[in-house]
């Protein structure tokens, strides 16, 4: 097999040679003209040329952190190359990472990365986000950044959920912050194809200050093995200050929203969505902090199937004292199926903890216009009785234009509950 000398060079324009990091214990740096030896590793991919490929050294065991040599390998990587991380392995990660430097390079996922579960360390050692008091172990930033493959990023969340049993994220008490499993900021031109994400202990993935995000083809699983600590919160797909999402084929099975984009995403296309167990397709929520203007606007949703779940396609707004103010423009649902799901649609404007008197008095300043649901069907579970679709909105909140084509929402027997029309 190809190995460099432990002293590395780049050649850069006008043929500078620029020096590269030493080579680290147990990695490779194999050219991309060395087609066998790519091959014989598994770098090998039938819709992406060959790279130069960097891999480093595997876990020897749960607590083998190989952290700095992940690091080292995205910075060799970096600039035209690929990272791989190989099949059968397990790439343990204990600790946070910043990696918003990343330029042109590929991840090949076939192994597992897997976070350790010390909360001690995670809630002392992370990036906060002020948005709902959002942590996480690494954050992801750049242009041109690519992960695929056929491997498992797993957050480990299991110890999580048994220590969160009992508490709500919102609640303005809640100190128990828990790290999202998959987070970009700043990014640009982030694709992410083929691989599993499992058990993450809070949202599944959370784009901040992108553009131009797509997974296709990804699996999202969240799962507890103790039935008295469901793995709540564990969102599919989350945004704020996004312009530019495709999701399409997508399977998500987990206990909270399928996806949700937040504050000022915009231009979102979802195609081909597969949802079990979930809190639905969810525009929202948004205008939650007081002054501030949210935005969802733009969405073209098709071809989602939701199955045994708490809603099913959801539109949700915060209302009350101190809040904010903005839009929900231009959504269109079609063909979804819905089926054993506890409420099939949903439009809230009392979203969160409010009762109907204060949001009476202080109703949502969101706006929502324009919203189509064309060929909805299924049924409900039948928990709310025969009530398949509900709006929860008050005179002076701003609703107009939403339509219903083709719904046929039965078993049990459907009807709308304080319905807009």
């Amino acid at each position: 097999m190809y190995l460099l000398p432990l002293t590395l060079f780049l050649t850069a324009a006008f043929g500078v040679s620029i020096p590269r990091s030493p080579l680290i214990p147990g990695a490779q740096i194999i050219p991309a003209s060395s087609t066998a030896d790519l091959r014989a590793i598994g770098a090998q991919h039938h819709k992406y040329p060959d790279r130069e490929t960097v891999t480093i050294r595997a876990s020897r065991n749960a607590l083998d952190d190989v952290s700095s040599d992940f690091l080292w390998g995205l910075k060799q990587a970096n600039h035209g190359g690929r990272l791989l991380l190989k099949q059968g392995e397990t790439y343990v990660i204990g600790k946070k990472l910043d990696l918003t430097f990343l330029d042109n390079i590929e991840v090949q996922l076939e192994g597992e990365i897997q976070f350790t579960n010390n909360i001690t360390y995670w809630q002392a050692n992370n990036f906060y986000y002020d948005f709902q008091k959002s942590i996480t172990f690494w954050r992801w930033g750049g242009q041109d950044i690519k992960i695929f493959g056929s491997g498992v990023l797993n957050g480990n969340g299991q110890k999580w959920y048994d220590e969160f049993a009992g508490k709500q994220i919102l609640d303005s008490d809640n100190t128990f912050y828990r790290p999202i499993l998959f987070l970009t900021d700043n990014a640009t031109r982030i694709s992410v194809e083929g691989i599993t994400q499992l058990n993450s202990p809070c949202w599944t993935n959370f784009f901040v200050r992108t553009n131009d995000v797509s997974f296709d083809n990804v699996y999202i699983h969240a799962f507890s093995t103790n039935a008295s600590s469901d793995p709540a919160n564990t969102d599919g797909m989350d945004s704020l200050d996004v312009d530019g999402v495709s999701f399409t084929n997508m399977r998500i099975d987990v206990g909270d929203d399928c996806f949700s984009p937040k504050p000022n995403t915009t231009n979102i296309f979802v195609q081909n969505m597969w949802c079990n167990n979930t809190h639905g397709v969810s525009m929202g929520s948004i205008g939650q902090y007081a002054g501030e203007m949210d935005i969802i606007e733009n969405v073209y949703i098709e071809n989602v199937t939701l199955l045994n779940g708490q809603n099913g396609a959801r539109l949700k707004a915060w209302a009350g004292q101190d809040v904010g103010y903005g839009r929900i423009n231009n959504v269109t649902y079609k063909n979804i199926q819905i089926q054993n799901t506890d409420a099939p649609i949903v439009l809230d404007q009392c979203y969160f903890d409010i009762n109907a008197t204060e949001c009476a008095k202080y109703p949502s300043a969101v706006n929502i216009t324009n919203i189509l649901f064309e060929n909805i069907w299924g049924s409900s579970s039948g928990k709310d009785g025969k009530i398949v679709a509900r709006s929860g909105v008050f005179a002076r909140c701003g609703v107009h234009e939403h339509y219903f084509v083709e719904r046929q929402l039965d078993e049990p027997e459907g009807h709308c509950r304080d319905c807009l029309r």
